[in-house]
């Protein structure tokens, strides 16, 4: 089962469904049983579905995107 770090690190690849199978079901495993990933989990989430009508309702400025994603970078230390 994954731990907290490994499962941040591959949340958006999660989301996307872009994992096999066998690793979505532990990362679901470990999603019901840790408080702190599910509400990273449920934050992410939501914030795509935000995003996803914000974008397809209006005109984002110049440069929103990159910064966006730019949120989501390992900020080094």
């Amino acid at each position: 089962m994954p731990n907290c770090q490994e499962t941040l690190k591959e949340l958006e690849l999660f989301l996307d469904s872009e994992l096999p199978n066998a690793r979505i079901e532990e990362i679901m495993a470990h999603l019901t049983g840790c408080t702190d990933c599910q509400g990273a989990y449920e934050f992410h989430a939501e914030l795509r579905t935000i995003v996803r009508v914000k974008a397809k309702r209006d005109h984002l400025p110049e440069g929103f995107t990159d910064r966006l994603l730019a949120c989501f970078e390992p900020q080094s230390e």
